[in-house]
């Protein structure tokens, strides 16, 4: 994907990172696969939209930072649906952002 999105040919710096996902969650349309990768020291997040099909149709991707997924409703009150469990979340701050569905 750093290939794709930054034109780099370097096939070191592709190959040191590896996407091996730790966890991964569906709920309605939405999927959630969360990793670290120790020797980088980066945690990653990638939350696919998947149509009726099967397709994916939308890919949002999210490195060192904590994420939550909120479901929003128009009477009630939004809703929380996923929150980041990195293992070293107690020792270490990452920014926040919350994705609403």
């Amino acid at each position: 994907m750093m290939r794709l999105l930054t034109g780099s040919s370097s096939p070191s710096s592709s190959s040191s990172f590896r996407f091996q996902p730790r966890s991964v969650d569906a709920f309605g349309s939405t999927v959630i696969a969360e990793g670290v990768d120790d020797k980088a020291k980066a945690y990653w997040v990638h939350a696919w939209t998947v149509g009726a099909d099967g397709v994916i149709t939308q890919l949002r991707e999210y490195f060192n930072t904590d994420l939550t997924v909120t479901r929003l409703a128009a009477a009630a009150a939004s809703k929380c649906v996923w929150q980041s469990r990195r293992p070293d979340r107690a020792r270490n701050s990452l920014p926040g952002l919350v994705l609403a569905l």
